[in-house]
């Protein structure tokens, strides 16, 4: 195994011009493209919700304004992307042949959410695939597992339906506690 992670990354960085297309730091241009792209999105998001004509009708909440929520969250994902790039440049990104199967498999379980949600119901589609997640990616313990898949659920949940004023579409659980 080497312990220097750039030969291993040097094989899978295609040669460009000059033979190499790392910085001084090791880095190469797909490390510097990801915040880009996220920052972009953000960008776009906040400026087309300050240019709405008129105000939706609020759907978040009593306090919440429509345009509001979206600028928020978009500040809190640049944030995040501030964070990715802080620890990208302090620990070079080392790169792999292949994902591992934790990666392929959490691929698979977005599609068995999204068929859950569509023909079951949404509530009880995040609570399996949360369950399957976390068994997937090595917890033990079932009933861990289970207890994550239920109680996030459950937080997700009731943090729209009581605080938020949002109500889910309805499905096999959300009848149930809709009436």
């Amino acid at each position: 195994m080497n312990s220097d992670p750039l030969e291993d990354r040097a094989v899978e960085t295609p040669p460009g011009p000059n033979g190499d297309t790392r910085d001084e730091k090791g880095m190469g241009w797909g490390d510097y493209l990801v915040p880009v792209v996220i920052f972009a999105f953000c960008a776009a998001v906040i400026y087309v919700s300050t240019t709405f004509e008129e105000a939706l009708p609020i759907i978040v909440g009593h306090s919440m304004q429509p345009r509001v929520f979206p600028i928020f969250l978009m500040l809190v994902i640049a944030l995040l992307n501030l964070g990715l790039i802080a620890q990208i440049l302090s620990q070079p990104v080392s790169r792999r042949d292949w994902e591992p199967y934790q990666t392929w498999g959490s691929g698979v379980l977005l599609g068995v959410f999204y068929l859950l949600s569509r023909y079951v119901d949404m509530m009880l589609a995040l609570a399996v695939v949360m369950f399957a997640l976390c068994m997937l990616w090595g917890e033990r313990r079932w009933w861990v597992a289970a207890l994550v898949g239920v109680t996030t659920t459950a937080v997700i949940f009731f943090s729209f339906d009581l605080i938020l004023e949002v109500r889910f579409p309805r499905g096999l659980l959300t009848d149930w506690y809709y009436g």
